[in-house]
């Protein structure tokens, strides 16, 4: 189609959010004519979201920059099962506990991206276990089951992957696209969500609950999906040498999740300026065509404004003042990451191998020490000669030693009782 008449397809289209949709006409339509609600589901699995998630997130804030109402749905219920797509085996099950406080840390998550309240186009969030858990198994089959054949949900990708392996699909994972599906159908009943967003491994369940609202409520509902975000070098998103890029504070500090934005490869920056941040597109596209030692200039701008978003504007600040203090001045800045050791275990003797580990800039004792070898680590500015040799109290400097790995990664430990 031309270019969409809605601020909101508009806006999608033009940063690079768009992989597919249902019916891109009639939503352009529907989406000009007032304001929306539409929803992308996010299961409880962990008790925060990373940056693997974020082109959803934003997906949501923009619609409501444009005038719609987002509607956060935190899957309760479908948690207990787990998505399998595009997996290789079956989540762990979790227990309801667990999935509470996950769906706690969710919501501190989303609180910094998207207005929560009562009007018209403020965010909600609901949890599709309060109509999932109160189902009866024998009258959903009956009522919801017919609208299901095996021969389609055979031929889904996701589905098929797995059977081509030879991987084991349960029966209890097999459900899991008809509760998804039963999800889109009770949201445009009870919350009048007429779009379902999410990834492009989403799209196949996606499309059941638009097939399931028109057979049994004669309901038009839309679907748009995002693609699916790799970095330059081919990489998912959301994943590094040391684990995930965590959302929460709690699990990745401000300072570390700055830096990985910090720390992108060159031909990733325009882009993920487009996606990760506000920035008008006439200053993207300048600073997507610096090149060089300039395109620090951008990296520096992209970690600003993306850090800005998840925890605020001083966190931000103090982020890029932390890097400035560490790499321009050398000095031990406290907005480093940082670990304890109590003083016994240093007494008792530990190699600087395992404080490697310990302090997540290594996974292994064979890594530190090609670490080592290479001429990669530092103990307190010092290049380290032998990955087994003792730390001792003699290292200390100011109660703390500092660990070094590369140029950019950086861990205080700090030695207490």
């Amino acid at each position: 189609m031309s270019t969409p008449k809605s601020e909101f397809l508009k806006t999608l289209t033009e940063r690079g959010f768009i992989h597919q949709c249902t019916d891109l006409a009639a939503l352009d339509e529907r989406l000009s004519a007032g304001a929306v609600a539409a929803y992308i589901g996010f299961d409880a699995t962990a008790d925060s979201l990373h940056v693997g998630s974020l082109v959803q997130i934003m997906t949501l804030r923009w619609l409501q920059k444009c005038g719609h109402k987002p509607v956060v749905l935190i899957g309760g219920g479908t948690s207990q099962i787990g998505d399998p797509s595009f997996r290789d085996a079956s989540r762990p099950l979790l227990k309801a506990e667990q999935i509470a406080r996950n769906a706690t840390g969710l919501k501190q998550v989303f609180s910094r991206y998207l207005t929560f309240g009562d009007g018209p186009t403020d965010a909600v969030m609901v949890d599709n276990a309060d109509w999932l858990d109160p189902l009866r198994y024998l009258p959903f089959l009956r009522d919801f089951g017919t609208h299901f054949t095996i021969n389609r949900m055979l031929s889904f990708e996701s589905v098929r992957q797995r059977l081509e392996r030879e991987q084991p699909l349960t029966l209890l994972e097999f459900n899991y696209m008809v509760l998804q599906a039963f999800d889109f159908l009770e949201l445009s009943r009870h919350h009048a969500c007429v779009l379902q967003m999410g990834g492009s491994d989403q799209w196949g369940n996606i499309v059941n609950g638009i097939e399931l609202a028109r057979r049994i409520d004669q309901r038009q509902l839309f679907g748009l999906t995002t693609p699916l975000i790799t970095t330059s070098a081919g990489s998912k998103m959301g994943k590094t040498a040391n684990g995930a890029v965590w959302l929460n504070a709690a699990k990745l500090s401000p300072y570390e999740f700055w830096q990985f934005w910090r720390n992108v490869e060159d031909d990733d920056v325009a882009r993920f300026l487009r996606l990760f941040t506000e920035l008008p597109l006439d200053e993207v596209h300048r600073l997507g065509q610096l090149k060089g030692a300039k395109i620090n200039e951008a990296k520096h701008i992209l970690a600003m404004e993306a850090t800005k978003l998840a925890h605020g504007e001083e966190a931000a600040r103090v982020a890029a003042d932390t890097a400035r203090r560490t790499f321009e001045e050398g000095e031990n800045a406290a907005g480093l990451p940082r670990i304890g050791l109590p003083k016994y275990e240093l007494d008792a003797g530990v190699t600087v191998a395992q404080l490697l580990i310990r302090a997540g800039l290594s996974t292994s004792k064979s890594e530190a020490r090609r670490l080592v070898l290479n001429n990669g680590a530092r103990l307190n500015g010092t290049l380290v000669q032998d990955a087994d040799s003792h730390v001792t109290a003699a290292d200390l400097t100011g109660g703390a030693l500092k660990l070094t790995v590369g140029k950019k990664r950086h861990v205080l430990v700090h030695v207490g009782e």
